[in-house]
């Protein structure tokens, strides 16, 4: 990953992006975007950038999430605990002592997130994961009216503390928000390179959709605006290199993951396999996976119209929906040379053909 890349992926994984809130990524986004394609939004603030190729016969969608799973404020005690309810797939182990920012009009706040100390836990207690609803933010204050002259307030939203950092590993990053600012970076990136080759077979649309860690919204609004014929889900996907995890199907620095199911969506299977092809062809790792739980955007762009052919084609990264993941840059550099090699063969010919069902 060169400097330039690498900056891109840190600028985007340091900008806040709660669901609903997802602004400052957004600019990014544009900024990143300006000059590349003609650039509009959806209702919910998802970005689509469209991009005309040779020909305009075929609209190929490579798909990302603006958002990142996050909080919002739900009540200020009146001895200055805040209360608040996840936004995202969040697990208790993972937040307790953690160090949040609270996005208000005044600006940022940090907070920790804080609990009954073990102090003062009976053993019973010692041995359960601690509800979410128990939890609370700690700004230093021990009443109402100081958190309310910080400027926080009901509805506010808050997100990890981000960082960004190499790890003494070469190769290995370490960042908040990795899922899914890959994605967006992928999808960027490739945007960008297909701008600069006017002979490029289809039209090419970039899609930065908000909302999707509570329920794959923006990519049910951008599609009416993309209206894809063929859509390729680039995510940051979860490593599973892990102890008590099983086979692993999700290795750092083995290569991106082309995702063949989960709950939210069945790939399509020609696409899936035209995908594992070209990455054969190509000389480019790539691992399989079949996940028992967990989505993505593909779980609303598949059912767009009358069905669209869609895959999903991951970075994986360690700890995704925690305060910090790992990532390796080789995976990233990798699926960003499949998706070129994809957007440079996909025509028309071959994206009809995988949803021709008229025949074996």
């Amino acid at each position: 990953m060169d400097s330039e890349r690498h900056g891109l992926l840190h600028r985007l994984c340091l900008a806040p992006g709660p669901p609903g809130g997802e602004d400052a990524v957004r600019t990014i986004v544009r900024e990143a975007l300006s000059g590349t394609g003609t650039i509009s939004y959806d209702g919910l603030g998802s970005v689509v950038c469209e991009l005309q190729g040779s020909d305009d016969s075929v609209r190929v969608v490579l798909d990302s999430h603006l958002d990142e799973v996050a909080f919002m404020v739900q009540s200020v005690s009146s001895d200055g605990r805040i209360a608040f309810v996840p936004l995202g797939g969040w697990w208790g182990h993972v937040l307790l002592g953690q160090r949040i920012d609270l996005l208000t009009t005044n600006g940022t706040v940090p907070a920790v997130i804080g609990c009954k100390p073990p102090h003062f836990l009976s053993e019973e207690e010692k041995t359960r994961v601690l509800r979410i609803d128990a939890m609370y933010f700690d700004v230093g204050a021990s009443s109402r009216e100081q958190v309310e002259k910080l400027g926080v307030r009901v509805g506010d939203m808050a997100v990890p503390h981000a960082i960004f950092e190499r790890m003494a590993v070469d190769g290995v990053i370490s960042a908040t928000a990795l899922d899914n600012r890959i994605g967006v970076a992928l999808m960027i990136e490739a945007l960008n390179s297909a701008a600069e080759d006017a002979g490029h077979p289809n039209t090419l649309i970039g899609v930065a959709a908000a909302q999707e860690e509570i329920g794959l919204r923006g990519a049910q609004t951008a599609s009416t605006i993309s209206r894809p014929d063929v859509a390729l889900v680039l995510e940051c996907t979860p490593a599973d290199d892990l102890p008590g995890v099983g086979e692993p199907q999700g290795r750092l620095g083995a290569g991106p993951q082309l995702r063949f199911y989960d709950p939210t969506a069945v790939a399509n299977r020609r696409f899936a396999r035209w995908i594992a092809d070209l990455a054969k062809d190509k000389d480019l790792p790539l691992q399989h996976a079949v996940r028992r739980s967990g989505g993505t955007n593909a779980g609303a762009i598949h059912r767009y119209g009358a069905g669209i052919p869609t895959a999903v084609l991951g970075v994986p990264a360690r700890y995704i929906h925690s305060h910090v993941s790992l990532m390796h840059e080789s995976d990233y550099d990798n699926a960003l040379r499949l998706v070129r090699q994809a957007v440079a063969s996909l025509d028309a010919a071959t994206v009809r053909g995988f949803a021709r069902f008229d025949s074996p």
